[in-house]
């Protein structure tokens, strides 16, 4: 990946603010589920899921800001690094794959390390007893996914696939243990676990925070006007919402219990659904003639408390 402030449009400089801004926007025009079928789109979506998910982070950016991690989030080598040249018992040499380090003859290593200088001392031959070593991954959830639970798959080094259970109300950053599927242990030792840091995908217009969800609803001007139910999207499935009658854009309304489940508290989060009144692209020629001649509106000053700023 390539530098992530880059890929936001921000300056090194930016504020925290400035970065969930410039993510939102750019999330809202290229996420998959607006841009159906576009590879493109989905491409540069988790080009830049992966750079806010860096950057929105105090200590990763702080990391990658001194060096100490690469654009992914992997860690960068140390220059001169002694493992670069090591070699183990019998030529076994450390090798490097995918960005990371992994060790080659694991047994013999620790024999040198342990045996061979010591001189073969009793207990170390044959290598070095012990359980496998654990490995993380991480792997990105899909919002609907994590908000709902369910079946992920991810594909580990091996080659081997596994499906994971998501729990509901899966959260950013959450690790989940799979027991046994670390590093295999040496002289029959049980294999190591692994552990899967979670990264929960940002939805088309589903934003989390903390366990409630928040959500810009359009309205038509009548609904706006007139009132009544309309159909609203939450994490469990569309429900039925009344928007009162006399409604204007930035109006909040609460859905309770249709949020984000603690996992510790087993408490439901809520649903804020903030009104946002849409006019027609082109308004008739009935709506213009009583705008036209609505005394009312023309009297009224949207702007009026704006002048005591100026």
């Amino acid at each position: 990946m390539t530098d992530p402030y880059a890929i936001l449009g921000v300056a090194k400089t930016a504020s925290e603010d400035e970065i969930r801004k410039a993510f939102r926007k750019l999330a809202k025009r290229h996420h998959p589920d607006l841009n159906p079928g576009d590879k493109g789109a989905e491409a540069k979506f988790k080009e830049i899921s992966q750079a806010n998910e860096l950057l929105s982070d105090k200590e990763k950016r702080r990391r990658f800001d001194a060096g100490e991690i690469d654009a992914s989030g992997q860690e960068m080598p140390p220059r001169g690094f002694y493992r670069d040249q090591a070699g183990g018992a019998g030529g076994a040499k450390y090798q490097r794959a995918g960005g990371h380090e992994s060790f080659v003859d694991m047994g013999g290593i620790f024999s040198e390390m342990f045996g061979e200088r010591r001189g073969g001392g009793e207990g170390f031959q044959g290598g070095f007893d012990m359980g496998g070593m654990p490995v993380t991954y991480s792997l990105r959830v899909p919002f609907l996914v994590a908000a709902r639970g369910g079946k992920q798959r991810v594909n580990l080094p091996d080659g081997k696939t596994l499906d994971i259970d998501i729990p509901e109300g899966a959260t950013n950053g959450q690790t989940l243990r799979l027991k046994g599927q670390g590093m295999p242990g040496t002289k029959g030792r049980p294999t190591g676990d692994a552990y899967v840091e979670v990264h929960v995908e940002p939805h088309a217009f589903f934003e989390a925070r903390d366990n409630d969800i928040h959500v810009e609803l359009p309205v038509t001007l009548s609904e706006a006007v007139l009132g009544g139910k309309v159909k609203v999207p939450t994490v469990g499935g569309p429900v039925m919402l009344n928007v009162p009658a006399g409604s204007n854009t930035g109006a909040s309304l609460r859905l309770k219990g249709r949020g984000l489940i603690d996992a510790r508290s087993g408490v439901r989060g809520d649903q804020y659904v903030k009104l946002k009144v849409v006019l027609p692209d082109q308004p008739d020629d009935k709506l213009k003639q009583f705008l036209e001649t609505w005394e009312a509106g023309r009297g009224h000053d949207p702007r009026q408390a704006m002048e005591q700023f100026t």
